[in-house]
């Protein structure tokens, strides 16, 4: 039977497939021949796992027996940083070329519990370096929406995977805005969860006060659905929180949206800026409330993550070393085996990265550079909470621009850095973020999506999902 795809969301398909409409073979055969027509150009997935059929086996055999959960047999494309038991996890980089998992991450044992399907693994900038997915020791992603250009990045495969129905819903990680920027891109919504909200157990770390696990859907309907699955303690990783951590009040009907127009006075694109003016419009005649406010130090926000995040990424890709697993290159000695596997195994952005945080790090600079950061890291964490005591939700572009041309900005990392800077504050402050799409950019004869980033306080997802849901006009 023929499946509309386009149109298809979490909720429906296990209607359906309750209703034996068809079955989940059907369901993840139709995706299947989707990937087979359209990813050869886009080039979402690394690799299409060869268990699917033995996955909706097990999943049907949930459904007739009446144990299924919303999420049976749903199809999910998993990030290739996300470790899957038994299958290769390479963050799209040389150096884990070969790595099989040895374990279940904690969002993927949730899945498996709640019978969900794995259909592949999806491209990314290697170890989540980068806003494009041109870092891709494997290739570049390309967007469905123009292949000329980038489906954002680092999770540009999950992104691009979903805008083309090549899964119903997609896992990333967001480590400065590496859901949210592809999800705008994209043309789908991505949520950055709460710090500690959802589990890191099982994710190849990139700077672990800032990642965090955030799915792709369609509807925010779906993404309630995943976020619920998700969310919640985990003896496995420490920094995981209850849902009753940060209190919680009733959500108003009518909200009061703060606008930071200071953020956005430089280096934005017109027709990004037209876009979110429409898109205040919207909210106001929904009946919300939107004020301008003050933010006095967001412009310190991205210098402040490009010291943080390397010295992050210096110290967790220290264990990459060429002897306890992945790539090995032997050389006359020990020493000269270490630096032939990580100069071997690790991509340009990756060792510009690790170089910056292993020198911001060092004796003499580490005052200078890391203990400042992190001071001022706090003080960026008190303006939002402080603003979050007249407001309910702060309202800005996702991107500053829509999607790039692939090789546009790589030349040029600052520029890339740049496409960073509404995003960043909530890795920094661990406050939840959601884009949604908000409209498209007319760039010749093609349309580019365009999204709004949504961020709330800490543990207030359900109010980002409340104002996505009366934004998006979904019941």
């Amino acid at each position: 039977m023929s499946i509309d795809l386009k149109s298809l969301t979490i909720k429906k398909a296990h209607e359906d497939l309750l209703a034996k409409k068809y079955t989940v073979l059907e369901l993840v055969n139709t995706y299947l021949e989707n990937i087979k027509k359209r990813d050869s150009e886009i080039h979402a997935y690394l690799e299409v796992f060869n268990d699917v059929s033995a996955q909706a086996k097990m999943a049907q055999e949930k459904i007739d027996s009446g144990k299924a959960s919303i999420l049976t047999g749903i199809p999910f494309a998993i990030k290739d940083n996300i470790l899957i038991e038994g299958k290769i996890a390479s963050a799209s980089s040389k150096m884990l070329e070969n790595y099989h998992a040895t374990y279940d991450a904690t969002v993927i044992k949730k899945l498996k519990d709640a019978g969900a399907i794995f259909l592949g693994r999806t491209n990314m900038d290697e170890f989540a370096m980068g806003g494009s997915t041109e870092n891709s020791a494997f290739g570049v992603t390309k967007n469905p929406h123009d292949v000329a250009r980038v489906a954002g990045g680092s999770s540009g495969g999950s992104a691009a995977a979903l805008a083309m129905d090549g899964c119903l819903v997609a896992l990333g990680t967001d480590t400065g805005g590496s859901v949210r920027q592809p999800a705008s891109f994209c043309g789908v919504i991505g949520l950055k969860p709460t710090y500690g909200a959802i589990s890191r157990h099982g994710l190849i770390a990139m700077g672990s006060s800032l990642d965090q696990a955030g799915p792709f859907t369609k509807t925010v309907g779906d993404m309630e659905t995943v976020f619920d699955l998700l969310a919640g303690r985990d003896f496995m990783d420490a920094t995981t929180i209850s849902p009753d951590t940060y209190k919680k009040s009733s959500i108003k009907n009518s909200l009061t949206i703060g606008v930071p127009r200071h953020a956005m006075e430089k280096g934005i694109d017109a027709q990004v800026l037209s876009n979110f003016e429409e898109s205040l419009v919207r909210l106001k005649k929904l009946g919300h409330t939107v004020v301008d406010m003050i933010l006095p130090n967001i412009g310190y926000a991205l210098p402040v993550y490009y010291v943080l995040m390397p010295a992050e990424v210096s110290s967790n890709l220290a264990r990459f070393d060429g002897v306890k697993y992945g790539l090995h290159v032997d050389g006359k000695n020990s020493i000269e085996d270490y630096f032939a596997s990580r100069a071997g195994g690790f991509g340009k952005e990756t060792r510009r990265r690790i170089l910056l945080g292993t020198y911001v790090l060092s004796s003499g600079y580490y005052d200078a550079y890391y203990n400042k950061a992190n001071a001022l890291r706090k003080t960026i964490t008190k303006d939002f909470t402080n603003a979050f005591t007249k407001v309910d939700v702060i309202l800005t572009p996702t991107t500053p621009t829509p999607a790039f041309k692939i090789g546009e900005k790589a030349s040029d990392p600052l520029s890339m850095y740049l496409e960073d800077i509404f995003t960043v504050t909530a890795n920094l402050t661990g406050m939840p973020a959601m884009s949604i799409p908000s409209g498209f950019a007319k760039e010749g004869s093609v349309s580019l999506p365009l999204g709004i980033q949504m961020t709330a306080p800490h543990g207030r997802e359900d109010v980002l999902f409340a104002l996505g849901k009366d934004f998006l006009g979904e019941k």
